[in-house]
């Protein structure tokens, strides 16, 4: 029987200066999330890029922890980020770090992004016992594919299921897969199809499954299960006094 082929996920980067980002690096925030990054250890890279990105970034965390199959001393999960290259997913980040990321653009021109980039990726395609490294994300820009394809080349895949789908329909798609445990099919980078049509949107899961939202609300539907603002703690509400 052939030994199953080591496989990495590369996870594409959630924009770190947009509204999201602004709830966790106001100080004023109170959510558990704002908290805990502020603190000395700070909170993961992929807590804090689930919240900045929702749905599909929590989607591409699940899949790559159900279908990782890394080598010895690579992490399952790698993100790229804006400013230090290639970061494993579980990697504790500060307050001030996200502040850093959020102050650099993910442009190739720009080398406080690019050559960290440039860096991490040569050092993963230098070891030979990394059969395929899977990139989760868009492939229909060259910000981060052309900096990948030039030091992975063939090695560079990305699920086709891909072609077509927002972000959100990527994320739904990538959280059922893990759940259900149904891997998606790769293809490789170079010479592949990067823009198509859109596919039909993804439907309701199996009803009756143990566990699961009721197939009639919004929770059932990853589609609709969008990110919201955070709710602050607040102190509780005094109730007026009786009049009689």
């Amino acid at each position: 029987m052939p030994a199953r082929p080591t496989r990495v996920f590369l996870l594409s980067p959630a924009h770190c200066g947009g509204i999201r980002a602004g709830y966790l690096l106001d100080d004023s925030a109170t959510f558990e999330l704002a908290l805990k990054i502020r603190t000395p250890q700070g909170a993961t890279l992929g807590e804090v890029f689930s919240f900045l990105s929702g749905l599909y970034f929590r989607g591409k965390v699940a899949y790559a922890r159900a279908f990782a199959a890394p080598p010895d001393g690579v992490a399952e999960s790698l993100v790229i980020t804006t400013n230090r290259g290639l970061v494993p997913a579980d990697t504790f980040i500060t307050v001030a770090d996200l502040r850093d990321m959020g102050g650099v653009d993910i442009e190739c021109d720009d080398p406080r992004y690019r050559r960290p980039l440039e860096r991490d990726v040569r050092a993963l395609a230098a070891r030979r016992d990394v059969d395929e490294v899977v990139l989760l994300g868009s492939v229909a820009t060259g910000k981060y594919v052309d900096v990948l394809l030039e030091a992975l080349g063939d090695r560079l895949h990305f699920p086709s299921e891909f072609v077509g789908r927002g972000d959100m329909s990527r994320g739904g798609l990538m959280l059922r897969c893990a759940r259900e445990g149904k891997e998606l099919a790769y293809v490789p980078v170079a010479g592949a199809t990067r823009h198509g049509k859109r596919p039909p949107k993804l439907g309701l899961p199996n009803p009756g499954r143990a566990g699961g939202p009721n197939p009639g609300s919004a929770a059932s539907n990853p589609e609709t299960n969008r990110a919201r603002r955070p709710r602050q703690d607040k102190p509780p509400r005094r109730r007026a006094p009786s009049s009689g």
